[in-house]
């Protein structure tokens, strides 16, 4: 049995792709053999060979309208879009803390790159009657942590609904969106996190990994995920070996998420 994906000369946008998960999937991409562009806010100085990147800040309009074009010039089209970018810059103190900005700054980052790009993008593929759009949700919007991530778990809630409405919209037309929902996921920035926890107990980075399980009610599996793992799933759903597979959502959270 062979376990080629089929993504030889594929057409693909990573965005974030130089760090983390998006970094990952241009990884696994690009050596699946996929034509690869990627967006970062500035272009890396040791850019893998064959990965094209645009420096853009696509919480903008006008970063997703540069993005947009850059790929439309240099590919002429795109069979995939996986929007990575997400995060959170919110304040921790619950739902008083959060004021509009705050608001508008999450939305900004979670939810409004995907509808940009795909409201771009999207007449290509339906022009072709073929394409994969994959979006990076979360966990958060099913387990959101009140005093931290309320804004954030709000933004990729309505991301993934929106992902669900697209999909009803294009898929008979020959565009598959699935949507991706990490837990905890060892990027750099959880190893930070995990440094800065630990540092303040008095503990080590594995002591400081056990605060964070513990606020998320634990992970049954017993470690973070990695950002291979989640990019694995990630190219996965968008290679011709998920052809049917559209509209839904898969979790990787090591179980996190309890369910009936």
């Amino acid at each position: 049995m062979s376990f080629d994906l089929e993504l030889t000369g594929r057409r693909a946008l990573v965005t974030a792709g130089t760090k983390g998960i998006g970094a990952a999937v241009v990884e696994v991409l690009h050596n699946a053999r996929a034509t690869v562009v990627a967006t970062a806010r500035a272009i890396p100085a040791d850019a893998p060979t064959g990965v094209h990147y645009i420096a853009a800040d696509i919480t903008t309009a006008a970063g997703c309208t540069t993005v947009a074009q850059g790929v439309l010039d240099r590919l002429g089209g795109i069979d995939i879009l996986v929007n990575v970018l997400g995060g959170s810059n919110a304040p921790a103190g619950g739902f008083a803390a959060l004021d509009d900005e705050v608001w508008a700054k999450e939305l900004d980052l979670n939810l409004m790159p995907a509808v940009r790009l795909d409201r771009a993008l999207l007449p290509s593929m339906l022009a072709q009657h073929a394409g994969v759009i994959v979006h990076v949700t979360s966990i958060q919007h099913e387990l959101p942590l009140p005093e931290s991530t309320t804004a954030y778990a709000a933004a990729k809630a309505a991301l993934s609904t929106y992902s669900k409405a697209l999909s009803k919209e294009v898929s008979p037309k020959g565009v598959r969106v699935v949507r991706v929902s990490p837990g905890w996921v060892e990027t750099e920035a959880a190893v930070a996190l995990a440094e800065r926890l630990a540092n303040e107990a008095g503990t080590d980075y594995e002591g400081g990994k056990q605060i964070i399980m513990r606020s998320l009610g634990g992970i049954p599996l017993g470690r973070p995920a990695k950002p291979r793992e989640v990019a694995d799933l990630i190219a996965f759903v968008a290679s011709p070996r998920a052809g049917s597979i559209t509209g839904t959502e898969y979790v990787i959270d090591g179980g996190t998420v309890p369910t009936a």
